[in-house]
């Protein structure tokens, strides 16, 4: 068994994050699956690894790190993966065309806001309508944000970054939703180009999902 272990649902877009990061350093680790539809991440075990009650949970090197833009900073930084510039200037400008996704389009398409919507609502269809409805123009203007960047084929260049490991598992929830993102050409070649890597392919929440 590997002593770095991953606290996880397979489905979940900051879990899905850090199992590409983690491949595209070559590390192995033990996935525990965190079943969130059954609340297991509400139980007092979990709360123990994460006090708010949220995955991913990454044990690595002694430490106990949560939040998945932190865990991809940590793995980053000691594991040379190159996801950001080394520039400030560059490094801030690429971060804030991941965070277009990770820190405004996935907060509000969380699904226990998505869920709540349905429940002050009453409606079980307002849950897919919620997600088109801050996927879609969300997804638009990162298009736009990547037209700063001469794609060859990722995102941002000749190799993954931050951006590409933040835009998979929202693409996921794109496709799982209903989104339209086949009109925004820069978005879907580096989507193209993710597909074809094995880390991010090994990381696809397919090769997860309980049998």
């Amino acid at each position: 068994m590997s002593d770095v272990t991953l606290f996880d649902f397979w489905r979940s877009s900051a879990s899905y994050r850090c199992r590409i990061a983690l491949n595209l350093a070559g590390i192995e680790y033990t996935s525990v699956p965190v079943d969130l539809p059954t609340k297991q991440h509400k139980t007092r075990e979990h709360f123990a690894r994460n006090p708010q009650g949220f995955v991913p949970v990454l044990d690595i090197d002694g430490l106990r790190l949560t939040q998945s833009l932190a865990i991809l900073e940590y793995l980053d930084t000691t594991r040379d993966l190159g996801l950001l510039p080394k520039d400030p200037a560059a490094r801030a400008r690429m971060q804030a065309v991941a965070h277009s996704i990770a820190v405004d389009i996935h907060p509000v398409c969380n699904l226990q806001v998505a869920a709540y919507a349905v429940e002050i609502t009453g409606r079980e269809e307002v849950r897919a309508e919620w997600m088109r409805r801050f996927i879609r123009p969300g997804m638009q203007a990162f298009e736009e944000l990547l037209g700063a960047y001469e794609q060859t084929p990722f995102a941002c260049g000749n190799a993954p970054t931050l951006v590409d490991v933040c835009l998979m598992p929202q693409v996921y929830n794109a496709r799982r939703w209903g989104a339209e993102l086949s009109d925004l050409p820069r978005t879907m070649a580096a989507v193209a180009a993710c597909e074809a890597h094995p880390a991010f392919a090994a990381a696809h929440p397919d090769e997860w999902q309980p049998a």
